[in-house]
């Protein structure tokens, strides 16, 4: 898919998305809970993130694609990091119990730039990029992600946060039914389940990401009906 192809990052139906469109305007607000401070906020890093489109299942090697790129056209200075972004989950796998990283958005690659005519065209033209997500017009410079969308999904969790104990599950779903996340990085989102795994006790649920609706798994007890 190219670039004129992509959509605005914006989620409708989640409360993940920040309303303010600057760091000016944070600073002229009300304060809120994300006003709190973070330890190693990657909001504050400088330059700004970007959402990059990669060819599914190819998320590591365009990472060494691009690394390297960055590395041979001197581009440091403007390209800072560039991440896939992980979750820990609980599996079952022969009857024990184990916990495994998973891509939270398989296909996607966060850039962390300064953005202007170099650094879009070192990233745009790294062999496996597809796109930028927010660029919906050619010419037009990618939309950056707002500072709720940075923190939900690189700030480093807080210790025991996965202590919780989550809610005994409901079985009584279906496909095509309406649902609420209730945790995890998509927590307020709202999607519709697209297959169930009742073995298993898990979902996947099509949930409106950077403006795609996009395939997510989690269990029964993450989701909520509407």
């Amino acid at each position: 898919m190219d670039e004129t192809q992509t959509q605005d990052i914006i989620v409708e139906d989640g409360a993940a998305v920040d309303v303010e469109a600057s760091p000016a305007d944070v600073e002229t607000s009300a304060p809120s809970a994300d006003d709190a401070p973070i330890e190693d906020d990657p909001w504050t890093r400088p330059g700004s993130w970007y959402v990059v489109h990669t060819q599914s299942g190819y998320e590591k090697k365009v990472t060494a694609n691009l690394e390297a790129r960055i590395q041979s056209m001197d581009m440091e200075h403007k390209i800072y990091e560039v991440v896939i972004p992980m979750e820990e989950v609980v599996e079952f796998k022969n009857g024990k119990k184990q916990t495994v990283q998973r891509k939270v958005f398989p296909g996607y690659l966060l850039v962390r730039c300064e953005m202007d005519d170099e650094s879009w065209y070192c990233i745009r033209n790294t062999p496996g990029v597809t796109g930028f997500v927010g660029q919906s017009d050619r010419g037009q410079r990618p939309t950056p992600l707002r500072r709720r969308e940075v923190r939900t999904f690189l700030a480093p969790k807080a210790e025991g946060a996965e202590a919780v104990a989550r809610p005994k599950p409901k079985l009584d779903y279906e496909v095509g039914e309406a649902v609420r996340v209730k945790e995890g990085p998509f927590a307020d989102f709202a999607g519709e389940i697209a297959e169930i795994n009742a073995d298993h006790m898990k979902l996947k649920v099509l949930v409106n990401i950077f403006g795609r609706d996009t395939l997510v798994e989690m269990d029964f007890s993450q989701v909520s009906k509407l």
